[in-house]
Parts: C-alpha cells; structure tokens; sequence
C-alpha cells in the first residue's frame, strides 16, 4: 500500500517535490521524506489514508488546514503547503533532525525534573497560542511532540483539526480512526464529546507525569479499562513513586486531570502559574525549586507485589491480569508511546555483550555542498542492507529499523542497544571531480570505530558503487566477525547415521501422539508420547553430544506439563523433567537457540499457572522466561514459536507495551504463518492492535483469522467488538446475528453461557454507538451475574465502559 500511495504521490507532485522514502506510518496518515526541489530542502510529507482521505474530502480538509497554517509559533511545527494529489489528501511539514519525545522515553522512562517541566512549559506556550486562535489539538502524546535541540514542537495540529471536523453520526465512523489516544485521553474525549482546551491541559498533565514517574497515570489491559480509569479513579500520587517531585508539579498535574473541565485550569497560563512559572521560562528556573526529599521520603515505601502470581491469562481480550495494584502498575511501566518503526524498548544482552552477528546499517550521510546526493547515499545504504540479508550467519536490521535514527540525533551506544546490535556499519557518500567518493566505517556496540575504508568510482556507474560498497563491507565485517563472511551456514547436528535414525522416529512419533490429544484420544496421546521418548533416549545415547534429542525430550514434557494441569503434582514433575533436560542441552551448547525456547517455555508456564507459591520467585521466574525466550530469538531469528510466547508474555509484562506485543506476534507469523497456535497469535493481533486505535489493522487481523478459522468463535467475536469501534457503521441488528454466532460456535456449555452475556454487553455498545441509549441500557440491565461462568467478574470491566458510552456513570461506577 505505500509503494502504491508514494508512486501516486511522485507522479502528481514530481514538479515540485522528489519522494524518497516512508517515514513512518500511523492510524491516519503516512510519511515519507521528499526533496523539496525549489527551495532545495528536506520536507515531511504526511499523506491522510486513502479511506480518510474519502470520508473528509477535498473541501473540508483545505478549509480546516488554512486555519492551521496560519498558526505561527516558536513550538509549533508549522506547515510549508497542502492539498490534493490524486485523490490523496496531503500536508507538507518541515523535516526534523531529531527525535520525537515517545522515542525517548522509549530510551529515558524518566526523565530529570528539569527537562520535563521545560519540555512542558513548552508545549503548554504553543497550546495556549492555538487555544487563542480556537484551535484544540485533540492528540497531545509524547509521539506528537519533537525534539529539536533543547525545543519542544508540538506536532500534527493539521491532522488533529481535519479529521475532527468530520460531522455528525457518521464522525470517523468509516475511516475508522479515533482522534485521540486512551492513555492521555481526557474523560470527555474518551465518550465522544467536544474537546476543549482543557482536554489538551488534561493530555499534557498526562504526558507530564509519564516523563516523571516513567510510565502515563493511568493503564490497563485495553483501550476501554484505561480510559474507564480515566473517568473513574483518583490519579495515583506521582510523589509516592518519585518522591523528589516538587508539590507544585503535582498539584499542577492533579489540576489538569480533574474529572470535570470546569474543575482544571481554563488556560495553559494558569497550568504553567500552578506549575510554578508563566510558559515560556526556561528549565533552568527549576533547579532552584525546594525539594523535600526527606519529608516525601516518609509517605513512600517498598511497592507491594501481588498477594500471589497472576491466574493464568483468560480467554477475552479485557480479562489479562495486572500484574500489581493500580499504583504498582503506573510506577512499574504500562504502556509507553507508539513506535512507528523498530523493536521495543533496553534490549537483553545477550551472552558476553550484544551479539556482533547482528548488523545494523545505518544511513550513509551525503557530504555534498549542496546536499543533491541524498538518493545516492539512501540507495547505497538500502542495497547494503539487501545485500548482507542474504548472508547466511548475520541478522540484519531492516530498512525501517534504521531509518529513526537517520540524522545522527541519537549516540550510537544508544542505537546499538535499541537495536540489539553488536556491529554498526556508518558511511557517507561526497563527490570528487567525475567521481563519488564512499567512506565505509565498522563501529561495535559503544560505537568506537573499529575499522574503515574508503574508495572511489564513476558517479556514472552506480551500480558497481554499490558492489564495490558490500565488497568492502564484507571485508571489514569478516575481520570483525573474525570468520568468512559466507551465504551457507552449517548447523551443528550429528555424524551418527544411526542416532539421526532413531531421532527422526522420536519426533514421528510425537506427531501421532498430538494428533491424537487433539482427537481427544488421552490415552492415546500418552502412549505415543512414551515412545517418542524413548527414542529420542536412545538417540541421546548414540550421539551424547547432540543436543536435539535432549531438547525434543524435554518439549515432550513440556506438552505433558501443558495437558496434565488437572493434576498439580503430574504438571510439576513433567516441569521439573524438561527443566533438567534443557540445563543438559546447555551445558552441551550454551548457545542452543531451542533449549533456550525449551528452558524459557517451562519456566512460564510455571509462572502461569502459580505452581510457584513464593511471590519473590514467581517473579524471578517470569523475568527468567522473558530473557531465555528473547535471548532465543536473538540467536535464531527464525524462532517463530519463541516469538508466539514472547508476544503473550508481553501482553502480561508491567514495562512493555502492546507495540511490542504487536512487533513480536507480527515476526512469529512472519516466521511461520501456519503456527499450531496461529489462531491464538492472529487474535492477540486483533486485540492489540483495537486496544492501540488502530482499527483498521485490527480489522485485518479479524478478517484473515474468520478466513483462516471460520469455526472459532474467536473471530466472529472480534466482529462484534469492531463494531463498538468506530471503523464501522452501528448496526444492532448484525450484531444480534453475530452474538448468537458467537454463542453457537462455542462447544463448552460453561463458556457458551459466558459468551451469552458476554456478547449481550457487546450489542450493548452497539445499541449505545447507534444512538439507542435506552436500549442499550434495557440490554445491559438483563446480564445478570453467572459466578460458574465468570467467577472473577471479568464482565464487569467491559461493561463499565459500555455504561460509559450508554450515558450512565452511575451505573459505570457500579
């Protein structure tokens, strides 16, 4: 769809603008870096989807965007042109060396007192200037405000103020796009009504405490508990987790995120008075702020754990267990800012530093005069990418893992981490009379220059510039790697003719023993396992130094520890045996990517299912799988099961985000689209990505897994809950249809009567979207509690929020 979209977009704007590549991608608009060609400058262009370019047409969008062009502000990024390109919507803004303040946060979850309040006074100056011209920004989050030197821009006034202009019932209802994001989205936003100024004072004292405290006020395990929690609970105190916060930035804070707009500052001036300065006054102003760390100190004490570890994750997409209380979760992590490209957040190192096998080619600068050799410099660096992909033995990070940290904003210690990478591969590309002169430079992971070379060939033969460049690369990164860099890997496995024999029958007959488990044939499954086992021992004998054997006996015990869970001692002694089994297969090979998996699976599922009574070792558990599983997939790329786990263990972690849910379930299908989990891995798509406001990607997800698994009630499921979104048009009487679906598709007759009220509170919200509220109300009123089908009352979280948009607080609150 980008390429699509950006050939559009060079063919009608080619006179005036030179495409060059995507940016970054979003729920409304894509981005990409183009050349303006007159005045010789790098622009962003940011391009509306096709479908939201449809819903809010040519007309409206010129009219909402000459009221923003016309903002004119130190802290507001402005806008150079827009228009229509060939039914595309589009606005060009300039391009920003820099990061945004999601980005890092992303690398600093705290930041000093100082730079948060200077960031914010910032950003409060420029929305006190749009506020006096009428405008509200509507999306005010870390990812909307850059960094540019020691200045805050706030970013995308021009999409907030299009697309909110989009009238009546049919507002976003087809684009599908939500204007606002939950995690610092005010009260009144989160029910559809109007947003004034003090929702963007409300968003920002959000953004404010995130930078203090390391994680946003309020988070959950999807869109609607956060923003149910928004409306309903006390801000937890920012002091009790960052005890050096002065009075005054809390009282700001709990200010601007009162309940009731009337109740906050009516301007960012008297948000900036609360804080302590008018806007405008540098962060310097801070370092003398009275600071009572040792009366604060009193309040605070050791964050409690949990009473026990979490029950094991339940099957609806809002029932995921908080790890901790309310306050716990707001202090540990929770949701961080959305990442257009790239991996989560610190990586694991992995054994004796980052691994160098992991290359990172990070964009070549253009030395030029006047800068005309950028295509050049690109094209060299993504054929470089291209080409070392293929090398069997390095892991490359892709095209658009490297292109954030274009500009040479971040230090390349820091990118080498959040990439994972032990090698950087730097360049540049300067002309020389007829020539180019390339400067190829190999840094490790502190970034200290290791090796380079430098070459020169005819600017007219680009093409053997670019093989002269991997040529080179290959050399400085074999004498990194300090073996040939080659495109065939062999893999450590066994001479033993017999032990390989004996081996593949193991595993035959562990694929007759699940195919019988999932015929339901118990005794079946038991016996085949049994004689799966005993080969892969006898092969382990033939050949003691071959791990496999070691590692499928200790997958079958996995899968009896899996199946056995009506009996807590069976489900230990299976644990137990895999355990003991991957511990052999690393002391075999410390590196065996599979007995990592192995160990990191058990050690999980343990979690899971509280087996481990001690709260201090259940957690050292949980942290145990997580590196084993990511340390895993580091070492094998191609893991896709690794990466099926880490995406559910993610789901359940305090410090990640559901990007990084999305970022490993998306490689684990990626890997391997036809998983014996997929069903399972596609729905955790769906489910992140709804939770994210990204509808449309979820809508994907729910359509290619009815496709795929048109017997689950999963995804008839997930037809009822895009319907409660704004993607698509309320209609109570499809979702009657696909309630009672969702129902007959569910066999068990326990679950069959969860899904009947379940889904009741679903048609609920489509009653409420429909502007039926009454009845909404009628339908909710009729889901009476069912302690056998929903013992943890799990209902009642979604039902909140459906009381939300049926417009009973009351009821909410209940």
């Amino acid at each position: 769809m980008s390429d699509e979209i950006l050939g559009r977009l060079q063919a009608s704007l080619g006179d005036r603008y030179q495409i060059q590549r995507e940016l970054g991608r979003g729920g409304m608009a894509t981005v990409f870096l183009a050349t303006d060609i007159k005045h010789e400058r790098e622009v962003a262009i940011k391009v509306l989807h096709p479908e939201l370019s449809e819903n809010l047409g040519v007309e409206r969008f010129d009219r909402e965007i000459k009221t923003v062009a016309k903002l004119q502000h130190p802290n507001i990024l402005s806008l150079f042109d827009s228009g229509e390109a060939d039914g595309l919507l589009y606005y060009v803004m300039p391009f920003i060396y820099g990061e945004s303040l999601g980005d890092r946060l992303q690398r600093e979850p705290m930041l000093p007192i100082d730079t948060a309040i200077g960031i914010t006074l910032e950003v409060a100056d420029a929305l006190g200037y749009a506020h006096s011209l009428g405008i509200v920004h509507r999306d005010i989050k870390p990812d909307n405000i850059m960094l540019s030197g020691n200045h805050a821009l706030v970013a995308d006034f021009g999409i907030a103020k299009a697309i909110s202009s989009i009238e009546g019932g049919a507002k976003l209802t087809e684009a599908g796009v939500a204007v606002g994001t939950p995690l610092y989205m005010s009260p009144e936003q989160a029910v559809g009504d109007p947003a004034g100024p003090t929702s963007d004072l409300y968003s920002l004292a959000c953004v404010l405490y995130e930078m203090l405290a390391g994680a946003p006020p309020f988070t959950g395990a999807n869109a609607r508990q956060i923003m149910a929690r928004h409306a309903m609970e006390q801000v937890p105190s920012l002091q009790v987790v960052r005890d050096t916060v002065p009075d005054e930035v809390e009282d700001a804070i709990m200010a601007a995120m009162a309940k009731v707009p009337a109740d906050r500052p009516q301007t960012a001036a008297q948000f900036a008075e609360i804080l302590g300065a008018q806007p405008g006054v540098t962060a310097s102003r801070y370092s003398t702020m009275r600071v009572t760390a040792a009366r604060r100190a009193a309040r605070t004490g050791q964050m409690p754990l949990p009473e026990q570890p979490p029950a094991p994750p339940p099957k609806k997409k809002w029932l995921v267990p908080a790890i901790a209380g309310g306050i716990v979760v707001a202090a540990l992590g929770g949701f961080g800012a959305w990442k257009l490209m790239g991996g989560g957040g610190t990586p694991a190192a992995a054994l004796g530093g980052l691994d160098r096998h992991n290359v990172a080619v990070l964009y070549f600068d253009d030395l030029s005069p006047q800068k005309d050799l950028g295509y050049v410099a690109d094209g060299l660096t993504e054929g470089l990418i291209s080409a070392l992909s293929s090398v069997q033995g390095l892991t490359l990070v892709s095209r658009g893992g490297v292109a954030p940290y274009r500009g040479g904003a971040v230090s390349r210690d820091s990118i080498a981490r959040a990439l994972r990478v032990g090698t950087l591969v730097m360049g540049s590309v300067e002309p020389e009379n007829d020539s180019l002169r390339v400067t190829v430079r190999l840094l490790d992971d502190a970034g200290t220059e290791m090796d380079r070379a430098t070459f020169k060939r005819s600017g007219k033969d680009l093409v053997a510039l670019s093989d002269s460049l991997s040529e080179e690369a290959a050399i400085l990164i074999r004498k990194r790697i300090g073996e040939a860099v080659q495109r065939v890997r062999t893999r450590a496995g066994t001479q033993n003719t017999d032990a390989w024999a004996t081996y593949q029958r193991a595993v035959n007959a562990r694929s007759r023993g699940d195919s019988l488990f999932k015929a339901n044939d118990m005794a079946g499954f038991a016996r085949e396992y049994s004689v799966a086992d005993s080969f892969a021992a006898l092969a382990e004998s033939l050949d003691p130094k071959w791990t496999d054997p070691i590692v499928l006996r200790g997958t079958l015990n996995y899968w009896r520890s899996r199946r056995s869970t009506d009996d807590p001692g069976l489900t230990n002694k299976a644990i137990d045996a895999g355990l003991e089994q991957a511990e052999r297969a690393l002391a075999i090979d410390r590196n065996s990517a599979a007995a990592l998996e192995l160990r990191g699976n058990l050690n999980y599922w343990r979690y899971l299912i509280g087996l481990e009574p001690d709260r201090v070792k259940a957690k050292a558990l949980f942290s145990s799988a997580q590196r084993d599983l990511e340390q895993a997939t580091q070492l094998d790329p191609s893991l896709a099961s690794a990466y099926a786990v880490l995406s559910h263990l993610y789901a359940n972690h305090p410090d990640k985000t559901l990007v990084d849910v999305v970022l490993a379930a998306t490689k684990a299908l990626e890997k391997d689209a036809y998983l014996d989990n997929a069903e399972q891995v596609m729905r955790r798509l769906f489910d992140a990505n709804y939770d994210l406001g990204q509808f449309s990607d979820a809508d994907r997800w729910c359509s290619e897994g009815r496709r795929r698994f048109p017997a689950s009630p999963r995804f008839a499921e997930c037809e009822l809950i895009i319907m409660t979104s704004k993607l698509k048009d309320p209609d109570p009487a499809a979702a009657w249809r696909i309630a009672d679906t969702v129902v007959a598709l569910t066999p068990d007759p326990v679950e069959q009567r969860y899904q009947r009220l379940y889904t009741r509170v679903l048609v609920a919200g489509v009653l409420a979207r429909a502007g039926q509220r009454d009845s909404a109300q009628r339908v909710l009123k009729s889901v009476r509690p069912d302690p056998e089908a929903d013992p943890a009352s799990d209902l009642a979280n979604t039902a909140a929020y459906i009381w939300l948009l049926a417009g009973d607080t009351t009821e909410a609150l209940n």
